[in-house]
This record gives structure tokens, C-alpha cells and sequence, in this order.
């Protein structure tokens, strides 16, 4: 049994947190160093005090919240499973933990698992065993519960199973690693997604004008709060926290006289400079231009800096991503070859880990690109031979290349005489491939760079011999 439950103490039962509940005696009533649900005091931060106070003030996350979803239930008192609420920072998990205590009289405890310890949980849990004697439920928060270690988890399963306590557990990692298998197969995985910009823009609005907030003593330009909602990042608590700092300075300078919140403010209150990008104006083609020009030209310091100014603008990773995997074939092609690899890669680490870590991967390409050896080759050689074929020139393929599998092919002359490369020593013979009218033409011309140092060696010795002219 876990250390959690007191294994070390031989007068610790573990059956006893489970036995049969007993009135409390005032003495009996446990210290437990709680981990607080920030107040919504005139003195508390504008995010503890625009927390919402019903579902009706809860943004984004409208996936969960449809009428008969099982997160609704909770929250309106029907529903009874335990959950684990995963996603990243700032999307509400903490929010509606409290909404869900909020609900037919349950009571609410939260610890951390960043700073709860062994005689904290015990309490709770025991604290929840007596209320159950008055029919209170105790809804107990666990907020970074991928922290637990696998032991203190497995110690809570018999609570969360025997519905001593309504488990709302909160991570921003997946619990599919993160949390023991019988936790999870005891609770509903729910994961929330980054708040959108207009989530965010809305909740800034609310914030600026509620009476729990800034009640209208500021005023915000259209600058300042587009700005603010990329600095949030999909992250209410870090806008509403910005928002406030923003708030702060404007009312300093003013004198609390029609204080107004511009871009400046914003800049000098967060200490970090707005990047003129319009991701659907001239900034973004610009700066995307520069990116690839920058890639092409070999100058990997200036293509770092156009990738930063995309990244910190909040472009749109897959698109960096794309046109790294098209710079990679169109500038660097059969002169380095794994460049198309490395820009693959990347693609993938932002599909499947996401920013920011994929910055980094998305760095490592765009370094990998920018310092291989060049060549348009590839884009030359296709180039001709598309306007080969748009041009007519597209005879039939050779009889002895056609298709053999069916039936009656062989009686058609396809396949017959066809001669097997492989069955040569060198692995290459004499052999037309191309069509009558192309036979001769070379479209692939490498350059004397990178591994195609080496091609432009071998590839006039492989046309001569396919063409049996040595």
C-alpha cells in the first residue's frame, strides 16, 4: 500500500479510510494545506476575479459544453463520473473544476501536486469519507496530477471508484502517459483546445468593461488588443494578465483620466515589441519572400531571422513547414538529398508535438537548408519534360515495357523481350525505356555541387550504356 495512506505508520490501516463513515468531532477536523482557487477579491488578480461564475460565461471549449455532453452534466449536477481534464495552460481546467463543485451543493478542495503531500491528500480524502454522512459530495481537484507518482495515483482509485470524492483531475500532458491505466479506465478523458482569437478578444472585452474587472476605466485601440490576443497564445489567464499590466500603465500615465490602451502601452507594460505581420497582407508575403530567398541564397542569419519574425508573429507553422519542404526540392534537391528529409521531419514534429517545441525543429531545417549546397536541377529537369508532354511529345511506350500480367498481353507483343537489370553484374544494360521521339533527350543535368558532384561523374557513363552507345 502507498506511502500516500501512511505504509510507513504500522497503526495506518489502509482499509480504514473506507470503512464505514463516523460523525466528525470538532477535534477530528484535519489541517489541510489546500491548494487555493484564486479569490475574487477587489485586491485579487483581473484572472481570479474574471473567473466564471456559470457556464454561461465560460469561453471556447464549446466541444465539451453542447447540451448532453458529459462535461455539461457535471457542471449542471447530472453527470457523477470522475475526469481528467487535459490541455494546455490558460483553457479553463481550473474553472471548470469549480463550476462542477458548484453544482448541487458539493463541496470543493483543490490541491497541487506541485506541493501536496502525503498527509494532505490523506485528509481530504478522509474529510470526504465524514461529509458523506450529511450527503455532501466533495469534488477534489488535483491540478498537474501527472506529477503524482504512479504510487500516489493507484492510492487514489478506491476514493474515485467508491465516489468518496468526484475526481477532477487536470494536466497538460497526455494521461495517456502521463496517468496510471486504472485511473483513467475510472474517468472520462476530456481534453480542451487552446482558446481561438476571437475566445480571447471576447474574454478582453468582458474583462475591460465588468464590473469585477477594469468596470470601463480603460480604453483599448484595435492595435493594442490584436496584440494582446497574439500574446495570449490561446491562453486566457496570460491575456487577462497582460491586459491588466496594459491597464496599469495607461492609468499611471493618464492620472485615472481617460486612460487609453495603445499599442505602445502594450509593448512597454509586457516588454515584448509587436512584429508588424498581417498574416493576410503584405507583411506576411514580404517576410515569407524574404524567408525563401534568404533559403536560396545560402545567408542561413537572415533566414533564421524572417522564421523568428513568422514564428513570433504567430504564423501558421504548417505553412512554415510547407515551404520548407518545397524549398528543399526546388532550391537544394539532388545536391543534398536528406535536406527533403529534415524538412519532412519537421513537418511532423509540428503536426504531432506542436509549437513551440516544433520551433525548434522548424530552425533545424530551415539551418539545414540554407547551409547545403544548391541546385535548381530537379525543378529544371521536371520543368522540361512537363513541357515535353504539353507539347505532343508523348509517343507510346515501348511494347516491351507495357504491362504483361493479364491475360492475352504476351499476344498483344507487350512485355516480350523485356530484359531484367538486375540479372546484370553492373545492375544496368542497354535498354530503350523512353518513347520513340524521346529517345536521346536528357533532361536531368546536375550540377557540380554537393552529391551531385558525384552524379555529374556517373549519370553521362548510365546514359551511355542504357543507350548502347559505349
Amino acid at each position: 500500500m502507498s506511502d500516500l495512506f501512511g505504509a510507513n505508520d504500522p497503526s495506518a490501516e489502509p482499509d480504514a479510510l473506507f470503512e464505514a463513515p463516523r460523525e466528525p468531532e470538532p477535534e477530528d477536523e484535519p489541517q489541510i494545506r489546500r491548494q487555493p482557487v484564486a479569490a475574487g477579491g477587489a485586491d485579487a488578480p483581473l484572472a481570479a476575479r474574471m473567473r466564471p461564475a456559470s457556464l454561461d460565461e465560460v469561453v471556447g471549449q464549446q466541444h465539451l459544453l453542447e447540451p448532453g455532453a458529459p462535461l455539461r452534466r457535471l457542471v449542471e449536477g447530472s453527470g457523477a463520473a470522475s475526469v481528467v481534464l487535459y490541455g494546455p495552460p490558460g483553457t479553463g481546467k481550473t474553472t471548470l473544476a469549480s463550476l462542477i463543485s458548484g453544482a448541487t451543493g458539493r463541496r470543493f478542495e483543490a490541491l497541487s501536486a506541485l506541493s501536496a503531500g502525503v498527509k494532505d491528500v490523506r485528509a481530504v480524502i478522509d474529510l470526504a469519507r465524514r461529509r458523506l454522512t450529511h450527503g455532501e459530495q466533495t469534488v477534489l481537484f488535483i491540478d498537474e496530477v501527472h506529477r503524482f507518482s504512479k504510487t500516489q495515483q493507484d492510492a487514489l482509485l478506491a476514493a474515485v471508484e467508491n465516489r468518496i470524492v468526484l475526481l477532477v483531475a487536470a494536466t497538460t500532458e497526455n494521461p495517456s502517459f502521463s496517468v496510471v491505466a486504472p485511473l483513467l479506465s475510472r474517468s472520462l478523458v476530456l481534453q480542451l483546445q487552446p482558446l481561438g482569437p476571437d475566445d480571447i478578444r471576447a474574454l478582453l472585452e468582458r474583462a475591460r468593461t465588468d464590473a469585477r474587472g477594469l468596470a470601463g476605466t480603460v480604453d483599448i485601440d484595435d492595435d493594442a488588443l490584436d496584440h494582446l490576443v497574439r500574446l495570449a497564445g490561446g491562453d486566457a489567464r496570460r491575456a487577462l494578465t497582460a491586459l491588466e499590466a496594459s491597464a496599469d500603465t495607461a492609468l499611471a500615465v493618464s492620472g485615472g483620466d481617460a486612460a487609453v490602451i495603445d499599442l505602445a502601452t502594450v509593448e512597454s507594460s509586457i516588454d515584448e515589441a509587436a512584429v508588424r505581420y498581417d498574416r493576410d497582407g503584405d507583411q506576411h508575403f514580404d517576410v515569407a519572400s524574404a524567408f525563401i530567398k534568404s533559403l536560396r541564397g545560402s545567408d542561413v542569419d537572415a533566414a533564421l531571422h524572417y522564421l523568428a519574425r513568422m514564428i513570433v508573429a504567430g504564423e501558421d507553422p504548417r505553412f512554415i513547414a510547407r515551404r520548407l519542404m518545397i524549398q528543399a526540392s526546388e532550391e537544394v534537391g539532388m545536391a543534398d538529398p536528406t535536406a527533403l528529409q529534415t524538412a519532412v521531419a519537421a513537418s511532423q514534429v509540428v503536426q504531432q508535438v506542436g509549437m513551440p517545441e516544433a520551433q525548434l525543429a522548424l530552425a533545424q531545417a530551415t539551418i539545414h537548408i540554407a547551409t547545403a549546397p544548391k541546385s535548381g536541377s530537379v525543378t529544371a529537369a521536371l520543368g522540361a519534360a512537363i513541357a515535353d508532354v504539353k507539347a505532343g511529345k508523348a509517343g507510346p511506350v515501348p511494347a516491351h515495357l507495357r504491362d504483361g500480367h493479364y491475360q492475352g498481353a504476351q499476344k498483344l507483343g507487350n512485355a516480350i523481350g523485356y530484359k531484367f537489370p538486375h540479372a546484370h553484374p553492373d545492375g544496368v544494360l542497354a535498354q530503350q525505356y523512353a518513347p520513340d521521339e524521346l529517345v536521346g533527350v536528357d533532361y536531368y543535368e546536375p550540377t557540380g555541387r554537393g552529391v551531385e558532384r558525384e552524379l555529374s561523374a556517373r549519370l553521362p557513363k548510365l546514359r551511355r550504356i542504357v543507350r548502347g552507345e559505349r
